[in-house]
């Protein structure tokens, strides 16, 4: 019997013995597809707030990461020295929050209430990683490259 007779025939046997659910392809698709979302999700949303200039921070941008189960918000500010403030709040117990800017990397771990400040940044490419642990299993949400 040759190669191709022999997987003939196990194809038959393995399609009339175990087939193929028919939702299969479909769900493959899916899951192929949704793979990364998490990410994507996280990518950058301005928040655009037509108040925030009331009380003459014109200088300040408000940022939103999220990847479906963790939120930061970060405050920026412009100081006097043309540095930035950037001040973050995250919506779970976080262990740590670095903010990296090319080779440079400063951390800092949030209150209890999840607030974090970073003073005297300067601007440039920067993004933020936030480390949490949840019932013993860590877990990181990293932003995208975003311009302060």
């Amino acid at each position: 019997m040759s190669d191709d007779a022999l997987f003939a025939e196990l194809r038959a046997m393995w399609r009339e013995a175990d087939p193929v659910p028919d939702t299969l392809v479909d769900r493959m698709i899916a899951a192929v597809a949704s793979d990364g979302l998490t990410q994507e999700y996280a990518l950058l949303t301005l928040i655009d707030d037509p108040l925030s200039a009331v009380r003459g921070d014109a200088d300040a941008l408000t940022l939103q990461f999220s990847d479906g189960s963790t939120s930061i918000l970060l405050h920026v500010t412009t100081t006097e020295n043309a540095r930035r403030r950037v001040d973050g709040w995250v919506d779970t117990a976080a262990g740590e929050v670095v903010l990296t800017q090319g080779d440079r990397s400063r951390s800092t771990t949030p209150a209890e209430t999840g607030r974090f400040a970073f003073d005297d940044v300067p601007p440039g490419l920067t993004s933020v990683r936030l480390t949490t642990v949840v019932r013993g299993e860590t877990r990181t949400l990293s932003t995208p490259r975003f311009e302060l």
